[in-house]
């Protein structure tokens, strides 16, 4: 099984990063591949909304540091993506990315049955992470997510959500949730 993993958090060594880190070394462990991808060295564009993905071609028209990580999405079996909580939301850094996945939607998304160009059965993780510790703070960002998720043909999306996190966060708090990551991978890998 192939992983991409899409690190969200612009600060090296964050609490999302860690947990994700836990979950594609637990999958590796198991005889996954993976490749890791730190969206804030990249240098890439948002979507412009020029729709070139539906009139002329089959994948986004803009060629940047993000082509290469939307192939490797494209070609894995698992997504892993971890993000803070920055502002109510996903980081601007893995909103750009998403924003870029609806060069993943077939011309007529929104009528047909089969809407997304790849392939079908794919696994998804999303690992949030937020310094609230208030469980109903942000609770809806993975549902918002998740359509789009749904659209692109993921069917088994999973998430990982740790609240009162900081980064002085102890091992001691973080434990959990890294122990977490190693029980999906392993549930991932062997179904």
């Amino acid at each position: 099984m192939k992983i991409a993993c899409l690190l969200g958090s612009p600060r090296k060594g964050s609490c999302s990063s860690a947990i994700a880190g836990q979950l594609v070394h637990a999958a590796v462990g198991l005889g996954a591949t993976a490749e890791t991808f730190t969206l804030n060295d990249l240098s890439y564009r948002g979507c412009q909304g020029c729709y070139a993905c539906k009139k002329s071609l089959d994948h986004c028209i803009l060629n940047d540091d993000l082509t290469g990580v939307l192939e490797a999405v494209q070609e894995a079996d698992i997504l892993v993506m971890a993000s803070p909580v920055y502002y109510g939301d996903i980081t601007a850094q893995m909103k750009g990315f998403f924003d870029r996945t609806f060069s993943y939607l077939k011309p007529d998304y929104l009528t047909n049955a089969s809407p997304s160009r790849l392939a079908p059965g794919k696994k998804m993780v999303m690992i949030q992470t937020q310094g609230h510790p208030d469980e109903k703070s942000f609770a809806d960002i993975f549902s918002r997510y998740r359509m789009f998720l749904d659209w692109t043909g993921y069917t088994d999306c999973r998430l990982i959500r740790a609240c009162g996190l900081s980064p002085d966060s102890s091992p001691e708090t973080l434990a959990p949730y890294l122990d977490q990551a190693k029980l999906l991978a392993n549930e991932l890998l062997n179904p």
